[in-house]
């Protein structure tokens, strides 16, 4: 074989061993409720994207041998105007896959006025990742929602507040449910509590003024049960964007339900590090998420 022809085939495969397996349409049937975005998407900054209109998983699947049965949809961060796909999502899906579980980056239609379309969204790639459990080696009761930043929020949101039993619908889908089994919370928005809750994801989510119903339907920390998942919060203690305490209210509000939860604060970090490596003691975090995941026994 000629050897510019090996060395492209060595290129495609190597970019193929890092790339998605699957890329789902959540709804392609059309989804019920249009987000009001008509202008073309676009990527800026690498793999940031805005003017999200349609939502699309991407899942990574790891090698069979290597499979642990667990599963993590990723819900990427961006205050609810732009989502960060690269080091809040397809790194963390890689990395997670390198770890034998399957990571399925999410990207959620973003609201424009319309705040219960984001939500709406990871609900439906929750059954839709439980419905394909089978064809894709998942446990069903193993599969976990994770987000950052904004994207925090949206899976603290889907933790809080999911299908509790399963749905009588005609459609199959609709009948199984969105209950995460564990959650990923890193720097997460938590609240909208005025005082110390991300002004900005609060108004691109549920616009300007003060809609006090809306700002207490998106602070998480006031609708966490018995029935909330096992979860493992991330952040640094000196991120200025997200305040800490905003994860320090979702983890009392978790011990007050006694509910598992796991919390690290670093000193040093800032906010939205996600994969990125910044030679910190925060890069450490994947390690301690996955042994933390050996300890709930999500995988052995």
């Amino acid at each position: 074989m000629n050897k510019k022809i090996l060395v492209l085939v060595f290129v495609v495969i190597n970019i193929a061993a890092f790339a998605q397996n699957k890329v789902i349409k959540v709804w392609p049937n059309g989804a019920p409720e249009h987000n009001g975005m008509d202008e073309p998407e676009e990527k800026f900054e690498g793999v940031r994207v805005r003017n999200v209109s349609e939502a699309e998983m991407y899942v990574y699947l790891p090698e069979e041998k290597n499979n642990t049965g667990a599963a993590v949809v990723i819900c990427p961060g961006g205050g609810y105007w732009i989502e960060a796909m690269d080091h809040e999502g397809f790194e963390m899906a890689e990395w997670l896959k390198s770890k034998g579980v399957t990571g399925i980056v999410l990207k959620y239609r973003l609201p424009y006025g319309h705040h219960e379309i984001p939500s709406g969204d990871a609900r439906q790639a929750m059954r839709i990742v439980r419905m394909n459990a089978k064809d894709w080696g998942i446990d069903p009761n193993k599969i976990g929602i994770a987000g950052s930043s904004a994207g925090g929020h949206l899976a603290a949101t889907v933790g809080t507040r999911f299908d509790k039993e399963e749905k009588q619908g005609s459609v199959l889908i609709e009948q199984i449910s969105s209950r995460p089994d564990f959650m990923l919370l890193l720097y997460p928005v938590i609240t909208f509590n005025e005082a110390f809750g991300h002004m900005g994801s609060r108004k691109n989510l549920i616009g300007e003024g003060n809609n006090w119903e809306l700002v207490k339907k998106y602070s998480n920390e006031l609708h966490v049960s018995s029935e909330t998942p096992p979860t493992f919060l991330v952040l640094a203690d000196d991120d200025k964007a997200v305040v800490p305490r905003n994860s320090v209210e979702f983890y009392l509000a978790l011990k007050k339900n006694n509910v598992p939860a796991e919390m690290h604060i670093f000193s040093e970090g800032g906010h939205g590090f996600g994969m990125n490596k910044k030679n910190l003691p925060v890069d450490k975090w994947p390690e301690l998420f996955y042994d933390w995941m050996k300890a709930q026994k999500i995988i052995k």
